[in-house]
């Protein structure tokens, strides 16, 4: 059993299709996996079909971008094996996506107004499979460099951060209410990568909403997150979980399967389904 509970697709911001993903998965050994699309639960049904054809399964997952509004900063929550309609979690995430896209498309228009040649055709294309266009997106149409390139960032930087005509960002969800709807949804709720975002202080706050596992393998994860989440989970009983987080090139080079998860989540996961 080899499973990887961090991929993205091109339903939201990764750049690879989900038959390129399924593919991917089958020659690292892939046995199950779970598409964690910001936001939507919109490609699950197709990378199940995908997955199947292949001998893969596939968990219904999700990653909702939320708010630790206490101590202001971002907070990621993954949801795994809820209910197929998902009701809660979209009624949730549906507004939040509207808020991304129309940010998006004021972004668009920032540039346009500032004699950037982008076309918001070409864009929309990039984004045609989600329907809801992200910063990965407008940033393809700006430029060919690879996202881990100097050029990339330094790009990146210039619209998107600090002073940048395009420096603004959408209200997100609370990342208590997060967890509230995958609970709701009789799935199971994971703090992603805490030590990236810094967010081990919710940890007991989210606990008391439902919080049922952090995720422990991670790319950005030092050794010293390791050990926290490992000390959090022991506190709380909570399960440990892991993944690529795979962006394909929308991110970090890391190949699916390069980081896999515990199997007790996925056993887990798997009697929920």
């Amino acid at each position: 059993m080899k499973a990887d509970l961090h991929v993205h697709s091109n339903y939201s911001d990764g750049s690879n299709t989900v038959e390129e993903i399924m593919e991917m998965a089958e020659q690292k050994g892939i046995t199950h996996i779970s598409l964690v699309d910001h936001d939507t639960v919109q490609g699950i049904e197709h990378a199940q079909e995908a997955g199947a054809s292949r001998g893969i399964t596939v968990i219904p997952a999700i990653e909702i971008s939320a708010y630790d509004f206490k101590r202001n900063r971002k907070v990621h929550i993954l949801g795994y094996a809820f209910d197929k309609k998902a009701e809660h979690i979209q009624r949730l995430c549906s507004p939040l996506l509207q808020r991304r896209h129309e940010n998006s498309l004021w972004q668009v228009e920032q540039l346009q107004q500032n004699g950037y040649q982008v076309v918001l055709e070409d864009i929309q294309k990039r984004a045609a499979q989600g329907g809801t266009i992200y910063k990965q997106h407008i940033m393809a149409c700006l430029t060919d460099a690879h996202f881990s390139t100097e050029d990339y960032k330094k790009m990146y930087k210039k619209f998107f951060k600090g002073d940048g005509i395009c420096a603004r960002d959408i209200e997100y969800v609370d990342a208590n209410d997060a967890v509230k709807a995958i609970k709701a949804d009789e799935g199971f709720a994971v703090l992603a990568h805490p030590g990236q975002l810094d967010s081990f202080d919710m940890i007991p706050e989210l606990v008391q909403n439902g919080l049922d596992g952090i995720e422990r393998n991670h790319y950005d994860h030092t050794a010293q997150d390791i050990v926290k989440v490992e000390s959090y989970a022991a506190e709380f009983g909570l399960f440990l979980t892991g993944g690529s987080d795979y962006h394909g090139d929308f991110g970090t080079p890391i190949q699916i399967g390069d980081i896999d998860s515990p199997t007790t989540a996925i056993q887990t996961f798997m009697a929920n389904i």
